[in-house]
């Protein structure tokens, strides 16, 4: 094939097996927090319920998700040693968390977490026809005509006879119960809409990154210890 294709985004894809009781436990504990919570912004349009807009931020810190979380460390590390990082330099925290719930034919709306470095999804609770997440490409390095990607009207008129890698603006991957994607945080992401979901349950944090020594480094962010307050 004549093309050389440069720059990929790598998403990270395993599983984390949990046992039927510890999942139990986690999906009414994640169902109660929704039926306690004040829910100020649930129910706009039909956007999904998601815990960190409704006051659970930080799930990471409660011990009902501590074994989960424990698992989660070494994905993140088994992603970073994929990537060449020396992780052995890096002090690393989980910044905030948080499950979500789509119900029907709620959805999750394009977004990314700029203010962390990774994100993942932990799919707890799936059924087979629940709706898939879409990964958007912002940059759309091969469209050298604008919108070629994107435009209902060349979609219609069939200008472009296939879609692939090569020519699309976002890809949908369908994950299963038990997987775990990673993927850095400044990618935008969303659900698929107008799937009817049957109580998918996905669990999600933000990871931030900090340098161990930050001597003669010039573009992470230095340790805390090195900071002062005003």
């Amino acid at each position: 094939m004549p093309l050389t294709n440069l720059f990929p985004l790598s998403l990270y894809n395993s599983k984390i097996i949990l046992s039927n009781d510890e999942k139990k436990n986690l999906v009414d504990h994640i169902i109660q927090c929704k039926k306690k919570g004040e829910n100020k912004r649930y129910k706009e349009n039909t956007f999904a319920w998601t815990g960190d807009q409704e006051g659970y931020g930080e799930i990471h810190n409660q011990e009902i998700f501590k074994n989960l979380f424990e698992n989660i460390k070494i994905k993140v590390i088994e992603y970073l040693d994929l990537l060449s990082i020396d992780h052995t330099q890096l002090d690393i925290y989980f910044q905030r968390s948080w499950a979500t719930i789509s119900e029907e034919k709620e959805f999750i709306g394009r977004h990314s977490h700029s203010q962390s470095h990774l994100s993942f999804a932990y799919y707890l609770k799936k059924n087979e026809n629940d709706s898939k997440i879409i990964f958007w490409d912002t940059h759309k390095a091969n469209e050298f005509i604008p919108e070629l990607f994107d435009s209902p009207t060349i979609k219609n008129k069939k200008i472009i006879k296939k879609r692939d890698m090569l020519n699309s603006s976002h890809a949908t991957i369908e994950p299963k119960e038990g997987d775990i994607i990673i993927f850095p945080s400044k990618t935008f992401h969303s659900t698929e809409k107008n799937k009817q979901n049957s109580q998918r349950i996905s669990i999600s944090a933000d990871i931030s990154f900090f340098a161990r020594d930050h001597s003669f480094l010039e573009h992470m962010t230095p340790p805390f210890n090195s900071w002062k307050k005003f």
